[in-house]
């Protein structure tokens, strides 16, 4: 991607998405539920992490970014692996997040991806190991926080196409 990308959302007036139950008069009683609105696609309902007394229900900021960044290496490595000849044939991730004081301030501290991804057995297992730092290199939402974003990968051979269940 050489220009510039500006992705959009929106989130509605106060009064379009509880009936105004965002009123602060109260911590304990506002809502902290919100609809978030992108042209096109789906909207996404979220609310505040149950610590800060969201709803446990729903998705939270929190949650977003770690899936944001989980997803975009999966990107990069998808896109890297396609275009090195490398098969791949299942991925998954087990991303967390570490949240704590730091400065003065909550932040997050670290997240850390545990790909786990299994590739063709007649495909280079070193490369496709490899091919995890430069995702993690070209991954523009890691390139964009101000905390490490660890990744501990596992790439295996998928069992011979005789040997499968």
């Amino acid at each position: 991607m050489e220009a510039t990308h500006v992705p959009r959302a929106s989130l509605p007036a106060e009064d379009t998405l509880d009936g105004g139950g965002r009123r602060t008069a109260s911590y304990a009683a506002y809502s902290r539920d919100y609809v978030i609105e992108m042209e096109g696609k789906p909207d996404l309902h979220g609310s505040a992490d149950p610590a800060f007394r969201g709803d446990p229900a729903r998705h939270n900021p929190e949650d977003w970014l770690v899936a944001a960044l989980s997803a975009c290496h999966m990107l990069s490595y998808l896109a890297l692996c396609a275009r090195g000849g490398i098969s791949v044939v299942a991925y998954e991730d087990e991303a967390t997040g570490t949240m704590a004081p730091s400065e003065g301030r909550i932040r997050f501290t670290e997240v850390v991806l545990r790909p786990k991804v299994v590739i063709d057995p007649a495909n280079d297992l070193e490369k496709a190991v490899r091919l995890h730092a430069q995702a993690h290199a070209e991954c523009f939402i890691a390139n964009s926080v101000n905390f490490p974003v660890r990744h501990d990968a596992s790439v295996t051979h998928a069992a011979p196409a005789g040997n499968r269940p």
